[in-house]
């Protein structure tokens, strides 16, 4: 059996952060924990077309900081700042504490593994050929210079009777690699015919812990004639003989 573990849960504090920073009491950390689902739910259902990558939830006592990362901040804001002052309402009115909204742009959104995965179910939705699909959504992460990239798709691909899986990779994506910078994103397409699940794997860089150069070998037992290994005569012998 495979034991597979979430690439970000598996480098939280080497690349990855915490997408919840609170602490509560044991009574209250239940309650706290279900509303952090209920926001990003209404957040990713209420801006799904903004592209929204990720939702950061800090508590600061009464209060809650809310920070979307997006790939359309525009859509978000709206104009003046009219869609963000009602968005805001509908949060407070949800959690009946004071919430402030962060905006903050994702640069760039090709390589965000929840856009991909997304754009791909997306494309599903709309009945367009899932090797197609695949093949052009690989090509499109690895010309904005990333390291590997690995999509699976799995379901009743293309309408057919049985489900199956559906595997692309370009590059590496070393993930038992802790130092290697791997998203990871999971979106379903509802297509008539079923759920077809799409798991995206991006490999950005390895940039953090870079193996060290190899020191150079020194030879301990270097004598004093010069080459290692002792052949040439020390010069103590020379002295005498002249």
């Amino acid at each position: 059996m495979g034991q597979k573990v979430n690439p970000i849960g598996f480098r939280i504090g080497l690349t990855k952060d915490w997408q919840s920073k609170w602490y509560a009491p044991k009574n209250k950390f239940g309650e706290q924990l279900i509303e952090d689902l209920r926001i990003r739910d209404f957040v990713k259902k209420r801006l799904y077309f903004s592209g929204v990558a990720k939702v950061k939830i800090e508590r600061i006592t009464t209060a809650l900081r809310v920070t979307i990362f997006t790939a359309r901040p525009g859509l978000v804001i709206g104009r003046q700042g009219g869609a963000i002052d009602e968005f805001k309402k509908e949060l407070e009115k949800m959690t009946k504490c004071e919430v402030f909204v962060e905006i903050q742009e994702v640069k760039p959104p090709e390589l965000e593994a929840q856009l991909v995965a997304e754009n791909i179910t997306q494309q599903l939705e709309k009945r367009a050929s899932f090797k197609r699909v695949l093949k052009r959504s690989a090509q499109m992460v690895m010309n904005f210079n990333a390291v590997g990239v690995r999509i699976r798709i799995s379901g009743r691909l293309g309408g057919a009777e049985l489900s199956r899986a559906e595997t692309i990779r370009l590059g590496k994506v070393p993930l038992h690699t802790l130092r290697a910078d791997v998203d990871y994103g999971f979106a379903e397409a509802r297509t008539t015919y079923g759920a077809i699940g799409c798991k995206v794997w991006i490999c950005r860089s390895e940039r953090i812990g870079e193996k060290p150069a190899p020191p150079k070998r020194q030879d301990s037992k270097r004598r004093a004639g010069g080459r290692p290994g002792g052949r040439g005569r020390s010069t103590a012998k020379k002295t005498k003989n002249n």
